[in-house]
């Protein structure tokens, strides 16, 4: 039985009077249980591990050459040990994350221009940045969290929460809508004594209320004093009050329909990689430390030896016929061992869907269906990610709407609105300009300004339009473009 359909269970059963435990109990134990079952889960280990790799903290650092004697693994501390953790997953995560979100956004909502305008303004001038940092816990994680909050000066807010601090539980198999929400997270902090101790903090959130305790001993524990209390307070007549979202209020921003971190297509790839490259530098500090075998020297001092050879780069020999040195040198076929690594590279960027920098098929700069070609890959994760942001954006909405309805705000729930992610890809501006210029007549005026490159703002961008065209046709514009005579003197 899945956690999703276990709490169902459990809560139905409270709800019909079939289940005799307390209510209080009842949720002390279902979250302990979520909780030692969401920390020991792969997918939890899947987001740190995503987390780790865009760090550059990957798992060759960890790495020991060793040996086994008599089961016992013992360390070749005497080897060449090189561990190079390469950034291949980081640049693909910021290729994608800076494509697609780095541009400033656009809301476009052709019924409603006073909509548009006021949510942007609601949303703040940074949500550019929160949507940029989504795009991070998503792309690592497999899904980002925002949650939405009034703060103390009664302003709506939103926030990011680390997802590996998240234990979602849906009420349906798609995951479109939240049932509860369960948030672990530590703080630290100093007792009197001057000691430091880390506490685990736990919310349970859901529709309704969200209740606060601590993890203690593996166990959730809820202070007496503390009960479930209302999303925030607003203040009344009668004085402050509780009140709800009516909806758990986290909204999430999912990587793709999987909710899987982009570290789950490529990680064997980056290891291995890592690997290769390591034992290439080993090797070739290996040839530097050659085992000499010395014939006919055996009271030569070593120390003496290895002193003569590098100053003088040559030995004496006593005895021509039985003395003399030998030398033991690994050998490694580093072609290839290059030829390996080279591949590995390309399928790291083909099955991680980055940018094709691979331009030695083409004897010009790329353009037009070459450029698409080259950003194929990149496009298609981008596109994956968008429609799940989207979806996002929408359910964010509500909150929005929610809090406008709260402060006594005109509402737009049934007003379309849609947003607009503006890429920072490398394009023919020349050739898009040109399509747009033929596709006049054919779609509307607000389409062909949405895919033209030097359009930031479509609806000002159509007032602006507006508004020539009317200085056009007034009078009172006609010739009044100063004209000059030979001598530089305006005419009248």
């Amino acid at each position: 039985m899945s956690i999703q359909d276990w709490y169902k269970k459990i809560v139905k059963g409270v709800r019909a009077g079939i289940m005799t435990i307390q209510q209080h109990d009842l949720r002390d134990v279902q979250i302990t249980s979520l909780i030692t079952e969401w920390f020991a889960s792969d997918e939890r280990k899947l987001m740190l591990t995503g987390e780790q790799y865009y760090e550059v903290d990957n798992d060759i650092l960890e790495r020991k050459i060793a040996k086994t004697i008599n089961n016992v693994e013992i360390e070749e501390t005497y080897k060449a040990n090189n561990r190079l953790a390469h950034a291949k997953y980081k640049n693909l995560v910021d290729e994608k994350v800076t494509y697609l979100l780095s541009a400033d956004y656009a809301l476009d909502c052709p019924d409603n221009k006073e909509y548009s305008q006021k949510l942007r303004e609601e949303l703040g001038r940074h949500f550019s940045y929160k949507l940029m940092g989504l795009g991070y816990e998503a792309s690592n994680k497999g899904i980002g969290w925002l949650q939405t909050y009034i703060d103390e000066q009664g302003a709506f807010q939103t926030m990011i929460i680390p997802a590996e601090q998240c234990i979602p539980i849906w009420s349906d198999a798609s995951h479109t809508k939240l049932n509860a929400m369960i948030r672990v997270y530590n703080v630290t902090k100093w007792d009197k004594d001057g000691k430091k101790k880390v506490l685990t903090y736990v919310e349970h959130w859901t529709p309704e209320d969200v209740t606060t305790g601590q993890l203690n001993n593996g166990r959730f524990f809820i202070p007496d004093t503390d009960g479930a209390k209302g999303h925030f307070v607003r203040t009344g007549i009668n004085g402050d009050v509780y009140e709800s979202w009516g909806r758990v209020p986290f909204v999430p921003f999912k990587n793709n329909r999987k909710e899987l971190p982009d570290i789950k297509f490529i990680k064997t790839l980056v290891d291995n990689y890592d690997i290769t490259r390591s034992d290439a530098a080993n090797y070739l500090e290996e040839v530097k430390n050659l085992i000499f075998v010395l014939k006919g020297y055996g009271g030569e001092d070593i120390a003496d030896f290895m002193a003569k050879i590098n100053l003088y780069r040559a030995i004496i020999i006593d005895d021509p016929e039985h003395g003399g040195v030998d030398t033991l040198n690994p050998s490694v076929d580093i072609a290839a061992l290059k030829d390996h690594y080279d591949q590995l590279k390309k399928d790291i960027v083909e099955d991680g869907q980055g940018l094709n920098h691979d331009l030695s098929r083409f004897s010009s700069a790329p353009s037009g269906v070459t450029l698409s070609f080259l950003f194929r890959g990149l496009d298609l994760k981008c596109n994956a990610l968008e429609v799940e942001f989207k979806m996002g954006f929408e359910q964010l909405l509500y909150f929005v709407n929610r809090y406008w309805e709260i402060t006594g705000e005109p509402t737009f729930e049934d007003v379309p609105i849609d947003i607009i992610f503006n890429r920072e890809a490398e394009i023919d501006e020349s050739e898009v300009i040109d399509n747009c210029e033929k596709s006049h007549g054919v779609i509307s005026k607000r389409t062909v300004l949405l895919n033209h490159p030097w359009v930031d703002d479509v609806d000002s961008e159509l007032e602006q339009i507006k508004q020539e065209e009317e200085d056009d046709e007034d009078p009172k514009y006609e010739h009044k473009v100063p004209i000059g005579n030979d001598d530089g003197q305006e005419q009248q």
